[in-house]
């Protein structure tokens, strides 16, 4: 059983910038892959970002490319999403999530086992 519990979400004007971070529970925790959801409500989950276990892979939706960077800490068992330059159209829930399945940088939320319960990112104009 992983758990996973998010932080970092807030209230922030355009143009600003946030990091979430990931604490995860588990022993392997180098050995997830460790991606980055979110939901606006009414609407489907929506990939972010992923990261491989070493973290030298990462993986990126076209609408946060150069935008949002994924990264992780295995020593603090933790994975953070910086996000720069945010817009209105990114406030969602941002959820994370572990995929205990090998070493696919996958966009599905269906490759991921665990996930946070989200943390709320407002990005106002």
């Amino acid at each position: 059983q992983v758990q996973l519990v998010e932080s970092g979400g807030g209230l922030v004007q355009a143009g600003g910038s946030l990091r979430l971070s990931c604490a995860a529970s588990g022993r392997t925790f180098s050995s997830y892959v460790m991606g980055w959801f979110r939901q606006v409500p009414g609407k489907e989950r929506e990939f972010v970002a992923a990261i491989s276990g070493s973290g030298i892979s990462s993986y990126y939706a076209d609408s946060v490319k150069g935008r949002f960077t994924i990264s992780r800490d295995n020593a603090k068992n933790s994975v953070y999403l910086q996000m720069n330059s945010l817009k209105p159209e990114d406030t969602a829930v941002y959820y994370c999530a572990a995929s205990l399945r090998g070493m696919v940088l996958s966009a599905l939320p269906g490759a991921y086992d665990y996930w946070g319960k989200g943390t709320l990112v407002t990005v106002s104009s």
